[in-house]
Formats: structure tokens, C-alpha cells, sequence
């Protein structure tokens, strides 16, 4: 017997089709297995992003607090993609 809690939910016809589809191709048992799975891969995805968030960005922004004459205003990122943008053209 499976353990959880039971939900009731109400899926876009075409995100249900898609449910239905993976059990039908024998890739999942069952519907709970396909939304199991995808809800495993969305906090995969929000951890990845929080990750991200907290050694990529937050360093970044830190550094530019720190020293704000490495950055660059938002005239002159306009300007260097603008001119990115030309040269590859």
C-alpha cells in the first residue's frame, strides 16, 4: 500500500495528455510516478537556481558593492552589447 498523502488535482488537458502518454509508453507504472518524478525534477531545478543564485550572483554583486569602479553603468553595457551585437554581423 502506498504511503503520502492523497491529492486531488486538476491538470491542463494537454499537461494531463502528456501524464497519460508516459504511463501508456510504459515509461512510469502509473500517473502518481510521473508526477512524483516531475516534481523531484522542479526542486532539482529550484535547488540549482538557488544554488546559482548564492555562488555566482551574490559574489558578483558583493565584489561591485565593494568596488563599483569595475562595473559598468547601464549606458555602457548597452553600448558594449550594441557594439557586441555590430561586429558579429
Amino acid at each position: 500500500m502506498p504511503t503520502g498523502r492523497q491529492l486531488v488535482v486538476t491538470l491542463p488537458a494537454g499537461m494531463a495528455e502528456l501524464v497519460r502518454r508516459k504511463v501508456a509508453s510504459g515509461e512510469y507504472a502509473d500517473e502518481s510516478d510521473v508526477i512524483n518524478d516531475s516534481l523531484a525534477l522542479l526542486e532539482d531545478h529550484e535547488q540549482g537556481i538557488e544554488r546559482w543564485l548564492r555562488e555566482e550572483i551574490v559574489p558578483v554583486c558583493l565584489a561591485a558593492e565593494a568596488n563599483p569602479s569595475t562595473t559598468l553603468t547601464s549606458s555602457e553595457l548597452l553600448a558594449d552589447l550594441d557594439a557586441s551585437r555590430r561586429s558579429r554581423q
